[in-house]
């Protein structure tokens, strides 16, 4: 999948909480992660990713990441659900 196809996919959730949620539930596919989001926001979604082995895709600024998903604020995650 492109990067630029991200906000055009219906199984997306957006945000560290809702992320985490899905994680926890093994419900993700792959993890998008602003690289200039605060460390102490990011580090447990990292974390979670490694020990299930789920892709994690950095992007330069949270505020591109919120335009790839079409959301007129920043995003430090977000997540693609399977």
């Amino acid at each position: 999948m492109e990067v630029e196809q991200l906000g055009k996919l219906d199984q997306i959730v957006v945000g560290t909480k809702q992320t985490k949620r899905h994680l926890l539930k093994s419900k993700v596919d792959k993890v998008y992660i602003a690289q200039d989001a605060e460390k102490n926001v990011t580090e447990e979604i990292i974390d979670m990713c490694n020990e299930k082995k789920i892709e994690i895709i950095y992007i330069d600024r949270m505020k591109e990441l919120g335009r790839m998903c079409n959301i007129d604020v920043n995003a430090a995650v977000v997540a693609v659900l399977k």
